[in-house]
């Protein structure tokens, strides 16, 4: 219980300069962790495109399905985090094990309930009216690549559980020499160098799970033999059922996969709305949206940093502490959206310039109708921040639940309905797809945050008991 009690006792006794310390020296190694898995998903597009457009649209229909069956059943996965921190605060190796254990379960009963509509991906995307070609060859990636998403699924939940316990680097570390393997894997096998095949569309679906597998089996040997993390023994008694720890997984992990599919969703309907209006806005909504997305990796790791470091806090039933890790991490995420905001307000044309080759005819026309999209994100960076990080803090209090809500809400029937009215009824064009956005994500900022204010003063349940003494595994 040695390195147990080293985490919770980092977060117990410190001030304000000392939460902000180690909320940055841990939000660092996770948002470099999602830098890396971006990387990953960059260099697949760039790869996948000398292919020709008909691959890439096929890659782009395939992996898009794909996502949002992975990033729904993450939600599972980052409810691990907390409830190891809580387990954590408590003193509870056993309790730390058995959410790890039972959120593995889960994850793996997801990707097996999900295999068979992946499997049909083809007749899925017939019925939406693709083109049949396109369609097959999405078919023939997905088949192949949906073999990756289990072990996918298990590597975010061991990144949650190594967030919990003060190891996010070596998910960051992991992350990037994957970059590395994924580029090496997709040039052999699509393109048939280094002795492989030429696979075209189907080699990166194979670089895809030799990417993955490599993922998850880095994770399992480091939880398996750390030394620094021997006291939670994670696999002792893998197959046997924790239903408790099991239910409670299932409890917080749907409402978190819900709002963040939601929040995914927004961003796709707006692509939508933005091709309603014609080629170049479209164009200029992609490059700034893929602006906004680099930038949101910090907030991803400030949140998850928030996740913990609230989670220890609560776990030990303390109050003070609560609301100092978490009102850190807002004050970080405010900052940063500023630094954010200021880039995309002083430097918006050089920014846009970069997606777009200066030969292209129609640049220049790209570039003026993304730079107003940059200004409006420029005006949203640090609500956007603040309502990722707020959701992550709410998490380390357990409460999954009221956030979807809030988030749903503050998307869908409010953000939504106010990007289509400004854009096609009010006839502001494509700026008003991103004002509707700003106005959804900013609602959705302050409500949370207002929620955390409340629920931060209110003790945990357990907080006059005093810590268990570690307990046998389950």
């Amino acid at each position: 219980m040695e390195h147990d009690s080293k985490v919770a006792d980092d977060l117990r006794a410190t001030g304000w300069i000392g939460h902000l310390r180690a909320t940055v020296a841990l939000a660092i190694p996770l948002a470099g962790a999602s830098i890396g898995q971006m990387a990953i998903n960059i260099t697949d597009t760039v790869m996948v495109g000398r292919l020709g457009a008909t691959e890439l649209a096929a890659t782009v229909l395939a992996t898009q399905a794909f996502f949002l069956l992975f990033i729904f059943g993450v939600g599972f996965a980052q409810a691990v985090m907390p409830l190891v921190a809580n387990a954590i605060g408590r003193s509870d190796a056993a309790g730390v094990r058995s959410s790890v254990r039972m959120g593995l379960w889960v994850l793996a009963l997801y990707a097996a309930a999900v295999m068979l509509p992946l499997w049909h991906l083809e007749a899925i995307l017939l019925a939406l009216g693709q083109e049949e070609k396109i369609a097959a060859l999405a078919s023939d990636y997905m088949r192949v690549a949906q073999w990756g998403l289990l072990p996918a699924l298990f590597t975010m939940g061991l990144r949650s559980y190594l967030a919990a316990v003060g190891k996010a680097n070596v998910a960051m570390w992991m992350s990037f020499a994957l970059v590395g393997l994924n580029a090496g894997l997709n040039y052999a096998f699509i393109f048939g160098n280094l002795g492989a095949p030429a696979l075209g569309i189907v080699g990166a679906a194979v670089a895809s799970i030799g990417t993955k597998l490599a993922g998850a089996l880095w994770l399992f040997l480091y939880t398996h033999r750390s030394r620094d993390l021997r006291s939670y023994d994670l696999y002792a008694r893998f197959w046997r059922p924790a239903w408790p720890a099991f239910a409670e997984v299932v409890r917080l992990g749907w409402p978190i996969g819900l709002m963040v599919v939601a929040e995914v969703g927004l961003f796709t309907a707006t692509s939508v709305m933005a091709g309603w209006l014609g080629t170049i806005p479209l164009a200029a909504h992609g490059i700034a949206l893929q602006l906004t997305s680099v930038a949101f990796m910090v907030p991803i790791g400030v949140a998850s940093a928030a996740t913990v470091r609230v989670g220890i806090a609560h776990g030990r039933g303390e109050p003070v502490a609560v609301a100092r890790a978490g009102w850190t991490a807002v004050l970080l995420a405010a900052v940063f959206g500023g630094v954010s905001a200021l880039v995309f307000w002083l430097t918006p044309e050089p920014l846009v310039a970069l997606f777009l080759d200066s030969d292209d005819a129609s640049a220049p026309d790209v570039v003026r109708a993304a730079i107003p999209m940059v200004y409006v994100a420029a005006a949203f960076q640090i609500a956007d921040g603040i309502q990722a990080v707020s959701a992550g803090m709410l998490r380390g209090l357990k409460d999954t639940r009221i956030p979807m809500f809030i988030a749903v809400t503050s998307y869908w029937l409010v953000g939504l309905p106010a990007a289509y009215w400004l854009a096609f009824v009010a006839d502001v064009g494509a700026v008003g797809v991103w004002l509707g956005l700003a106005v959804g994500l900013t609602l959705a900022a302050v409500l949370l945050t207002r929620r955390f204010a409340v629920a931060s003063r209110m003790p945990a349940p357990h907080a006059a008991a005093a810590p268990p003494a570690p307990a046998p595994a389950p």
